[in-house]
């Protein structure tokens, strides 16, 4: 009895020193458990309603209810259907530009095949969607590739079945960064999309579903005063998702700034997950996972299942929003490896869920999305709070991160306000990239030709939602203060040439 004793006192307390070390760290929830609670889908599904066919004795089994069309050739076409249920599917990637490793680090191992094999996917089937957030990779994919490539993008792009949005050069965070660092690294992004795409590329809404907290600031600044339509998150806290769950309000009008009101208003939202928010959905097809197969003539017939599970999720989701429109955000952590995992199933599924009829499904993207959902004649709940602090459990209050790596935080912000001293003396005195004779050895993918555009995309890189918030791990951090500090020296040079020209002029 006594070890006994000793061991729940001894749990107790280790339970206790990592909670606070945790906090204190700003080590989140995130790294413990592997960001599960918002990228993966729940390990227990729903029971049947239906009787599955493979369950059946063979002698009773019939003819199965679904076959493949004879030249498997899967119809992807589709659109809303009034009066039903209609779930917009919209595949995605959430791609960090540092965290585990650095961005580099992931951008060789995992996004440049996301980016490469999706562009191929999408220009295969004109119905398929895809949605991309962080410029910054898009950036070094795109310089590496010829232009044969780069004209598939520019047709996938054009025909709107790869959407940009946000469109930064990743996605910020919105507690650590000023709003001037929010800004600069949403203009290098959409600098970029428009110099290489036109106005076809330019984002028309926001994807923050990661960041640990969202800022009304974020909402009127660099929403609507930017140009976006609406905005979108996977994490709020969890009593007010379970409340406005129950209420049909997980979606709303967001007038960020009391003082602009309504004319910096958008609409705003919190994925519904797998039924308590996130940014995936009830299924992955991620890598080599459960499969949908739809075969007769082969074992784990499954795709009778696959539709009754959907449609009893579909319903079930409708009775947390307004209107008959509901989106599935279809991804997770750099998803879409391969990208013919995904769509080969989505694929599928939209074809036999429109063949049962119970449900409509369709590939989407979060602007059609928004598009249906203001169409409807429905009244929606204005806000003008932020979304901070958010907890997802009891005690596990997702704040450590206001504090945590002050020295990153202090060297962003102190680069910061010298790039934009440094641009206004670069306007001034017209100094140019071929005096300066000290160029980053490892510059930040180029937008433009100036000696501050490789600070500007370190910093940006820098206010990534694992950047600068110190949820990343160590190595990842210097990495980002080694960027800064290498772009900090060319730019320090051309201030000095800067300083000069003046001080001769004058």
């Amino acid at each position: 009895a006594t070890v006994s004793v000793l061991y729940c006192t001894l749990t107790m307390m280790l339970t206790t020193i990592t909670l606070f070390v945790t906090t204190a760290l700003g080590i989140d929830q995130k790294h413990i458990n592997g960001d599960s609670w918002v990228s993966e889908p729940p390990k227990v599904k729903k029971k049947p309603t239906i009787p599955l066919w493979t369950d059946l004795p063979p002698r009773e089994r019939g003819p199965p209810p679904y076959v493949p069309p004879s030249d498997w050739v899967y119809n992807t076409t589709g659109g809303p259907v009034e009066g039903k249920i209609n779930v917009h599917l919209v595949p995605h990637t959430h791609d960090d530009t540092g965290w585990q490793v650095t961005v580099d680090q992931y951008f060789y191992t995992e996004v440049y095949y996301v980016i490469d094999t999706v562009i191929t996917r999408l220009f295969d089937d004109p119905n398929r969607k895809f949605m991309y957030v962080e410029v910054g990779f898009f950036a070094r994919w795109w310089d590496q590739q010829p232009e044969k490539k780069k004209d598939m993008a520019r047709t996938v792009v054009k025909n709107g079945q790869f959407e940009f949005v946000n469109g930064g050069w990743c996605m910020h965070d919105e507690a650590s960064p000023y709003y001037v660092e929010m800004i600069d690294q949403t203009t290098r992004g959409h600098q970029f999309l428009k110099k290489n795409f036109g106005i076809d590329a330019m984002p028309k809404g926001t994807w923050q579903i990661d960041p640990f907290g969202h800022s009304n600031t974020n909402a009127w600044l660099i929403g609507a005063e930017s140009g976006m339509n609406y905005q979108f998150w996977g994490r709020m806290d969890y009593q007010d998702f379970a409340m406005r769950a129950n209420h049909s309000g997980l979606e709303w009008i967001w007038q960020g700034s009391q003082s602009l009101g309504k004319s910096a208003q958008i609409f705003a939202g919190q994925l519904y997950g797998h039924g308590r928010g996130g940014y995936a959905t009830w299924f992955t097809f991620n890598k080599n996972g459960p499969q949908v197969q739809d075969d007769p003539s082969r074992h784990d017939y499954n795709v009778d299942d696959i539709v009754d599970q959907f449609v009893q999720n579909a319903r079930q989701q409708s009775s947390s929003y307004k209107t008959e429109h509901q989106i599935w955000a279809c991804g997770g952590d750099f998803n879409y490896q391969n990208a013919d995992h995904w769509y080969h199933n989505l694929d599928k599924i939209i074809h036999y869920i429109n063949k049962n009829g119970s449900v409509n499904a369709f590939y989407s993207t979060p602007t059609f999305y928004v598009e249906q959902k203001k169409k409807a004649n429905v009244s929606w709940e204005v806000r003008q709070d932020d979304i901070f602090p958010l907890a997802d459990d009891a005690h596990h209050y997702w704040s450590g991160y206001f504090t945590s790596r002050p020295s990153l935080k202090r060297q962003v912000h102190v680069a910061s306000n010298f790039l934009n001293a440094a641009r206004q003396m670069e306007v001034i005195e017209k100094v140019n990239t071929s005096q300066i004779n000290n160029p980053t050895v490892r510059p930040s993918p180029p937008v433009g030709p100036s000696w501050t555009d490789s600070l500007e995309g370190s910093i940006g890189v820098a206010t990534h939602h694992d950047g600068m918030s110190g949820t990343e791990r160590q190595d990842v951090s210097d990495d980002y203060e080694l960027r800064i500090s290498e772009s900090h020296g060319e730019v320090e040079e051309g201030v000095a040439l800067s300083f000069k020209k003046m001080i001769q002029m004058n």
